[in-house]
């Protein structure tokens, strides 16, 4: 008689606790269904951001709904470094060179830079009534960074037109893993630019337009044609900036915007 008790209680607990685990089963899996419908992604079987689907609610008019990729695209524009192609592609290839394949557009531009940077001195040497012969691209500051620095300074390390060129005409922001992230650090500056980092990535705090510009016509100290007044011929150009300082301020977070200044 005590062992058929005893069987007996022993199934209803067993019986009582499959229950109880069953409904916390299911209180769980409807739990986490609902939760989804709310954590602002798109999961599950739901058709838009936390709307649609099985448990969540229609996606209404207004709502938002995953992106649309049905349709053909096309690259518009590199910049990969802002100002190059604008500056060394001739309108007439622009359409071309954005289209191009990256791995391609080196072989296929580097001449084509080169020829268009001499081609703006020649004529800046024009305007200012100066032989174009005499008026040349000049080495620039990168000199270390992209030969190496056994030797200090752009004069006994000097950037040719080839030399840049071939690194422009590859329009892709590289990124150093072991380098500071910068589009241009100078050292020390002037006239050596010792310890100077360049082309290693972006910040949002670089002026890459300038510092472009004056890759292209800052010479040996980054100034070269900076509006100065040169005796027996008058005031260069300013080539070497864009004139638009830097005013944002901003966040370490997406979007990056700072608060209105």
């Amino acid at each position: 008689m005590m062992k058929l008790h005893t069987i007996k209680y022993t199934f209803m607990v067993l019986c009582a606790a499959t229950m109880i685990v069953g409904c916390a089963d299911d209180d769980t899996m409807e739990t986490m269904a609902q939760a989804t419908c709310s954590d602002g992604m798109m999961n599950g079987d739901e058709t838009g951001v936390d709307c649609g689907g099985t448990d969540c609610q229609p996606c209404d008019e207004g709502m938002i709904t995953p992106p649309d990729f049905s349709g053909t695209y096309a690259q518009v524009d590199f910049m990969g470094r802002p100002g190059i192609g604008t500056v060394l592609v001739i309108d007439e290839f622009k359409d071309f060179y954005n289209q191009a394949r990256p791995a391609n557009i080196q072989e296929s531009y580097r001449q084509d830079f080169e020829d268009r940077l001499e081609g703006l001195h020649d004529v800046y040497a024009q305007l200012l009534g100066l032989n174009p012969e005499d008026v040349n691209y000049q080495p620039n500051i990168l000199g270390d960074i992209l030969n190496g620095a056994d030797q200090d300074g752009f004069t006994n390390n000097p950037v040719t037109a080839e030399v840049l060129t071939s690194v422009l005409a590859q329009d892709v922001l590289e990124i150093a893993p072991d380098l500071p992230t910068t589009y241009f650090n100078p050292g020390s500056g002037a006239p050596n630019y010792e310890g100077a980092i360049g082309l290693t990535g972006r910040t949002l705090q670089d002026d890459v337009i300038d510092v472009s510009l004056i890759l292209l016509f800052g010479g040996g100290d980054g100034a070269r044609f900076n509006g100065q007044e040169v005796e027996g011929v008058g005031n260069f150009p300013r080539l070497v900036s864009d004139g638009v300082g830097f005013t944002a301020n901003p966040t370490e977070t997406f979007p990056y915007l700072g608060a209105p200044e």
